[in-house]
């Protein structure tokens, strides 16, 4: 694997992302390229660059922070790197698998696909998945009651959307701490 290609990708969704407050931030692309190579390193038989940089670009291009088409963000950092088309297009597609809202109920067909999908779903769940949803909802003025709701319509759906075993096995441990945090809220408002 180019490790310089990586470093320029961290650097460069570091610029792309700046100071982000609201979950969708440069440190959730380095957890999610860290899931996912956690997940490469237990399920094997993946191209690990294919991986790395679908993981660490996959918000690059995100609609619900910029307004671009075609992965224009991602594919003027590998064209940068002169990355080959059928590679670009190819990391393109992994990135483009990995969206709940626009991959509902799909699951990816390779391997590198699965893996970043997992990578990114598990960042959904667990402690860091409660936190990144107040964040996001603080950030774009959502009252605590539609931030509940969103554990409803995604994060408590995410355990049996897993596609490799490694994912699963942590996402049913998030999954009850997503559990656990519900109850709790509930106690505490009385709802």
């Amino acid at each position: 694997m180019n490790e310089v290609i990586i470093e320029d990708a961290i650097e460069y969704i570091k610029n792309l992302f700046g100071e982000r407050g609201d979950g969708h931030d440069v440190k959730h692309s380095l957890r999610v390229y860290r899931n996912a190579l956690a997940i490469a390193e237990k399920e094997g038989n993946c191209d690990r660059e294919t991986v790395s940089l679908a993981a660490l670009l996959h918000d690059a291009d995100d609609h619900k922070l910029f307004e671009n088409k075609n992965n224009e963000n991602a594919r003027i950092f590998l064209e940068s790197h002169s990355v080959s088309k059928e590679k670009t297009d190819y990391i393109c597609e992994v990135i483009n698998s990995v969206s709940f809202s626009k991959n509902r109920g799909r699951r990816p067909e390779t391997a590198e696909g699965k893996i970043v999908q997992d990578a990114d779903r598990l960042d959904a769940m667990g402690a860091i998945g409660i936190a990144r949803t107040f964040a996001y909802g603080g950030a774009n003025k959502r009252s605590l009651e539609l931030s509940i709701e969103h554990f409803y319509d995604k994060l408590l759906l995410l355990k049996d959307e897993m596609n490799t075993e490694s994912a699963k096995e942590i996402a049913e441990k998030r999954h009850v701490f997503l559990e656990d945090f519900l109850e709790e809220y509930k106690n505490e408002t009385g709802e």
